[in-house]
């Protein structure tokens, strides 16, 4: 094996390593949302600087092998989409974050049903797995389907603003609780949408056609 193909093979492994950190972050901050869990919470927060560090480590050497190599091709898109990919992962590990902060503010009001946010968690959830896994297995058809997943999110977000908005309206005690439920919900919607970035740059990688804002795929 050529030496600049182990060094991309090293590059992917550690865009993975971190893709797993995000997925782990993002799991843990739904799970203290759901069982109120404080110790939880307080994990992820104190989890989010390795995964900044990490995307600085990959964005250098990333822009490194770019420089020394001048690749071309396939090889060009592969490190192009990589530096993409990084910095969505790590908005991914903000929002992730995010999320377990709303969980502790939740905790100090009191309980409220959260399990059709959850609902939109799991989807949000499945989609960065999904993306991931599309990038490792090189799996172009897995990638379009993350795409094709973000309408049913962006629906069930829909769905959720108008009923807590009417509850709101109707419950004035519980404004404060729905207003950290909007913005968790804001959040896993963004998560949502950088997964579906992921799943563009994987087909940007694989087939060299940029299909951003859902245009038409390459056959």
């Amino acid at each position: 094996m050529r030496r600049f193909d182990q060094q991309l093979e090293d590059l992917q492994t550690r865009l993975l390593e971190m893709g797993g950190r995000v997925e782990a972050a993002l799991h843990n901050s739904v799970g203290a949302l759901a069982d109120r869990d404080e110790a939880r919470a307080r994990a992820v927060l104190a989890g989010e600087p390795s995964i900044d560090a990490m995307e600085i480590e990959i964005d250098d050497f990333a822009v490194r092998l770019m420089a020394l190599h001048q690749p071309m091709a396939r090889d060009m898109r592969l490190l192009a989409a990589t530096i993409k990919i990084n910095n969505d992962l790590e908005r991914m590990g903000d929002l992730a974050a995010h999320i377990a902060e709303r969980a502790l503010s939740l905790m100090q009001e009191p309980p409220l049903p959260v399990s059709d946010i959850l609902r939109l968690a799991q989807l949000a959830e499945a989609m960065v797995h999904d993306s991931l896994d599309a990038l490792k297995s090189q799996d172009a058809g897995l990638a379009q389907r993350v795409l094709e997943s973000d309408d049913e999110v962006d629906q069930l977000r829909d769905w959720l603003y108008r009923r807590l908005i009417l509850w709101m309206q109707s419950d004035g005690p519980a404004v404060p609780s729905a207003m950290h439920q909007l913005f968790v919900i804001r959040h896993l919607e963004r998560i949502a949408d950088h997964a579906t970035n992921i799943g563009e740059d994987v087909l940007f990688y694989l087939r060299g056609v940029d299909v951003r804002h859902h245009a038409a795929l390459a056959g």
